[in-house]
């Protein structure tokens, strides 16, 4: 009596590709789990991304589109206050994320330290991270007022006669980018603790053994094995440096003149000014800027941790 398999196939039947697949057989069941995925990031980036490309060659309202090709690009380009945005968008990035990187490890170290209140302290600088970016910049607005301001009537109580943070041209983009660092440094202090935090253990007690000191134990153990989380800080600060908009249009909406403007907001003065073809224009300039800033400097630094 011969004894049959159940099974439509049984493991000598094993198609030739799954045995050079090491023997697994796999079903294309397991592929319909990702279709919700997909097409949620379909409708929500992809398609939108595509619409951009297309309607920045157009000239579009709500109800009408005419294809004009390159104009709004060449126009986009002779606008005044672009090369303005671009110089200022550069600024404040790299400003920006180089604070949070420096003050971000800082008070890392420190909130890892065996300090009293640590656990209290590292909610008040993550305290900022939460809370509206439209609310900091109208609170800021308001503080960094010259003549009614508290920041400078607490600077006069003792002698200082404190500048025009947001009316005087040369102060108003380091003031915005001061504020910009105050509220997100807490999300870069995180990261850096999740990373001091990872570091064994063995590490710290063998440095000790061997007579080093803080410093060295800094700068030998704790500054290299946090390469990871500074890739990241760096990474997610440029990124937002590159694209902000809400911080410097609450606070001074580009002014005084155009000393403040970035990138975004002269796409957003575009846009109020009705050229909706010329706004969608510049936000694909500034999608390609970012991606060909960010996507070198993410393959540089992560082929630097490897080599190291």
């Amino acid at each position: 009596m011969t004894i049959t398999s159940a099974h439509p196939k049984s493991r000598a039947e094993t198609t030739p590709a799954a045995a050079a697949a090491g023997g697994k057989v796999y079903s294309p069941y397991s592929f319909w789990f990702y279709l919700p995925t997909a097409l949620i990031y379909s409708v929500l980036f992809l398609i939108p991304t595509f619409a951009s490309f297309y309607y920045s060659l157009t000239r579009w309202s709500l109800f009408e589109s005419k294809f004009i090709g390159l104009d709004n690009f060449v126009l986009f380009f002779q606008e005044p206050a672009l090369v303005k945005g671009f110089t200022n968008t550069l600024i404040f990035a790299v400003v920006t994320s180089g604070s949070k990187v420096v003050l971000g490890l800082l008070l890392a170290v420190l909130l890892t330290s065996r300090i009293v209140g640590r656990g209290y302290l590292r909610s008040v600088v993550f305290f900022p991270v939460l809370v509206s970016t439209i609310g900091v910049g109208l609170l800021f607005q308001v503080l960094m007022n010259p003549e009614r301001g508290l920041i400078n009537g607490a600077l006069g109580v003792i002698g200082i006669d404190g500048p025009g943070w947001l009316t005087d041209p040369s102060w108003a983009l380091m003031s915005i980018a001061l504020v910009d660092v105050w509220k997100g440094v807490g999300l870069a202090t995180l990261i850096y603790i999740a990373g001091i935090v990872s570091i064994p253990r063995e590490y710290m007690e063998a440095a000790r053994v061997d007579g080093a000191g803080s410093w060295e134990t800094f700068r030998r153990i704790v500054l290299p094995l946090c390469k990871p989380a500074t890739v990241t800080v760096i990474i997610l600060s440029l990124i937002g440096g590159l694209r902000s908009f809400e911080l410097i249009w609450a606070m001074t909406r580009g002014g005084p003149g155009f000393t403040s403007d970035v990138i975004s907001s002269v796409i957003y003065k575009q846009y109020q000014a009705g050229f909706y073809g010329l706004s969608t224009a510049g936000n694909v300039i500034l999608f390609l800027v970012v991606t060909a800033i960010v996507l070198p400097l993410n393959w540089f630094l992560n082929r630097k941790e490897v080599d190291l």
